[in-house]
């Protein structure tokens, strides 16, 4: 058995509903979802497309057959004189009113049943092939009901004597479930348009040496051992080796970690990757699909179509409902025809009663309704929810995993400390941002934030010298000014003297420390970090006090993730993770039986933000992690990590509730359509005239019990 990637269902492989995509086979339960998986933006045009036309047919019939007799009671209606003498509309429709409702209905509601819902009947009979009855089933067999009967009234008016329509409900019910479908295509992330924007983070071109000489080629034809040059501000066309020279990379898209990385020979580069200052030749190690961003676009779309996507409810329920209906209206049928011996007519008004009553108007927008309240309370509060799975799952999460930069860290460098050792905090910050001055690096950049802020006027360098993996040398004011590591200081022969405790105490917090020495004597440390978001502790411990589970997972190093935990008061920490192997972090959770949520903003957290079972991601993030998320934080604020979950069990409360009444006020007068009383003697046969009333009442009260969402308020 597969499982269909849209609607999860299962089908059977022997099915010709079916798809090839990039080189993976993919089966379908229906035409439409196999249109909507292969050509989604033509199905999205369609939808659109089929959506306004039933609602500008189905719009009249409800206005004249439900709202003005409401605001016009007497529009319409004969007048009746009541025991009292008041004159009262009752009685009988107008001949004028009647024609009107009649063929004015008919003309209205047959092409959107047959046009419009053409995708209905289609599904229906996808879903008898494949045994599986779906919502599909319900709409066809109900809005055909509705539609068929009143047409038997209209052309053949010796059958029933009951002159009542019911065009308005099956054209609204097609009208509404299209609309609710649409929204929630609309919402929908797409894992095609995430994997696009990670291809398109590959290189074209590469430059390869061969013979002495340069040639551009396209990355395809760069084979392993080739050597390649990169220039500075180009992009690693490959995964490769430094064979010479050295440079600063900027891994953020695969590691997630702000800070670039020096690279000397030896050193491995990955693909797409930035080279940011020197010139490099390297030698290509892996290629084509072996790359590490080859490796993470298989794992975005591996975790996007292998997750099973929660089967609707109402779908779920109507496995049995449909079959249960229908059995149940003929033998209804058969009973009072066969047995009972009454008329033929009389037993299918019957019938006819058992299919309308169970129409499922309510049942086709308790989802809709819902979700279209619920999103819409998401977006007043900057949360993003691409469609009723992600709602339907998150209610369940019971552990959630950070990524640490720019996630629970602001992601930017900035100083955090500075230690005087001679002279006074500005004289340190001064000299170290005037060697600084013109740097790219984001350790120097910080630094010159933090001088600019205070105010303070900054000299010249002269004669400056990047030492890579080591540190900066200029001259400054005529002095020889030192500003790097312990390595930068050692082979300048400067002693570190009372330096070296205070270096440890800040490394040992998580930041980096950085040496200044003027003239062979050490001035002063800055140390460097990324700050904690404003609201991360806020967001973590409301999320403790749920229940839930908080992990922090970060490519960082054990050190700088131990530190940063324990300024949030996180007890788990997962340090050291690559991109994949986040990804099966994740795996593993779940393999225990946990409900995971991620929640990351880089290119690196795509996989985990696919493998979990709900992907949050930051709207300051990268355009890859919005698409791979299910839900996107447009705000950047970790709080509301907690306020969509809390949404999420509120709304799927509400859809419980939706469908529980959806089907309560459908199967309860089953009983009364079959003339299961009236054979007992109690009241009258049952008019298909009260369908409409129960379809009605029972769509209403879904409608207000979703607008109830409206209230929804987030408690941090």
């Amino acid at each position: 058995m597969a499982v269909d990637p849209v609607c999860g269902m299962f089908v059977e492989e022997t099915t010709d509903l079916k798809g090839m995509v990039r080189g993976r086979m993919y089966y379908f339960c229906s035409g439409t979802c196999q249109e909507g998986f292969l050509r989604p933006e033509q199905e999205m045009r369609r939808l659109r497309r089929d959506t306004a036309i039933a609602l500008a047919l189905a719009t009249p019939l409800v206005l004249f057959a439900m709202v003005i007799p409401l605001l016009a009671p007497g529009f319409g209606w004969d007048f009746v004189m009541t025991p009292g003498g008041a004159m009262t509309p009752g009685g009988a429709m107008t001949p004028e009113y009647e024609f009107l409702m009649m063929y004015g209905g008919f003309l209205l509601a047959t092409p959107v049943q047959f046009a419009i819902g053409w995708r209905f009947y289609r599904g229906t009979w996808d879903s008898i092939r494949n045994r599986m009855a779906n919502m599909d089933v319900l709409i066809a067999l109900g809005t055909t009901a509705a539609w068929g009967y009143s047409t038997i009234v209209a052309f053949l008016p010796g059958v029933f004597t009951d002159r009542s329509t019911y065009f308005e409900a099956s054209a609204f019910i097609i009208a509404l479930i299209l609309l609710g479908k649409y929204m929630e295509e609309l919402a929908k992330g797409r894992a095609s348009d995430a994997l696009r924007k990670l291809m398109d983070l590959q290189p074209r071109t590469a430059t390869v040496v061969r013979d002495g000489k340069e040639e551009s080629v396209p990355v395809e034809q760069v084979q392993v051992d080739d050597l390649l040059r990169v220039r500075p501000g180009e992009r690693v066309p490959v995964d490769s080796v430094v064979v010479e020279g050295t440079s600063s990379i900027d891994e953020s898209m695969l590691t997630g970690e702000s800070l670039p990385v020096d690279k000397a020979p030896g050193d491995p580069v990955f693909g797409a990757t930035i080279n940011r200052s020197g010139l490099l030749t390297v030698r290509a190690a892996k290629v084509g699909q072996d790359t590490a961003l080859a490796q993470i676009i298989k794992l975005v779309e591996d975790a996007q179509l292998s997750r099973a996507p929660i089967q609707r409810l109402a779908d779920r329920a109507a496995a049995w409902f449909v079959p249960a209906v229908v059995t149940t209206g003929l033998v209804a049928f058969a009973l009072w025809y066969g047995v009972a011996g009454r008329s033929f007519s009389w037993s299918l008004s019957i019938f006819i009663a058992v299919i309308v009553i169970a129409c499922p108007c309510a049942l086709g927008i308790a989802t809709p309704a819902a979700i279209m309240v619920g999103t819409g309370k998401g977006a007043e509060n900057g949360l993003l929810i691409k469609s009723a799975e992600y709602l339907e799952k998150a209610r369940k999460v019971d552990t959630v995993l950070f990524d640490k930069t720019g996630t629970l860290t602001k992601g930017k460098p900035s100083v955090t400390d500075i230690v005087p050792l001679a002279g006074t905090e500005e004289e340190v910050l001064r000299l170290a941002a005037s060697v600084e001055k013109g740097s790219e690096h984001p350790l120097g950049e910080a630094i010159v934030r933090a001088a600019t802020a205070r105010g303070l006027r900054l000299s010249d360098p002269q004669g400056f010298e990047a030492v890579p993996g080591h540190g900066v040398k200029a001259t400054v004011e005529g002095r020889a000014v030192l500003l790097g590591n312990r390595r930068l200081l050692a082979t300048s022969s400067v002693p570190l003297g009372e330096a070296e405790g205070a270096v440890a105490r800040l490394e040992d917090a998580g930041k980096t420390a950085m040496l200044l020495a003027v003239e062979g004597r050490v001035l002063g440390i800055l140390a460097v970090a990324d700050t904690v978001k404003e609201h991360s502790k806020a967001a973590l411990a409301a999320l403790r006090r749920m229940g839930i589970g908080v992990v922090m997972l970060t490519g960082d190093n054990p050190r700088t993730a131990k530190a940063i935990a324990a300024e949030l008061g996180m007890d788990q920490v997962i340090a050291e993770v690559l991109p994949g192997q986040k990804a099966e972090k994740v795996k593993e959770l779940q393999a225990r039986g946990k409900v995971v949520a991620m929640v990351g903003d880089g290119i690196n957290d795509a996989p985990a933000l696919a493998q979990a079972d709900v992907g949050i991601a930051l709207g300051s993030g990268t355009d890859v992690a919005m698409e791979a998320g299910g839900i996107v934080l447009v705000k950047d604020d970790l709080r509301d990590v907690v306020a969509s979950i809390q949404l999420s069990r509120r709304t799927v409360s509400k859809i419980r509730q939706n469908l529980f009444w959806a089907f309560f006020y459908n199967t309860a007068l089953i009983p009364v359509a079959a003339g299961a009383f009236y054979a007992l003697g109690i009241g009258q046969p049952f008019n298909p005239v009260f369908a409409g009333a129960a379809m009605g009442f029972s769509s209403a009260s879904v409608v207000t019990n979703s607008l109830l969402l409206r209230r929804f308020r987030p408690q941090l």
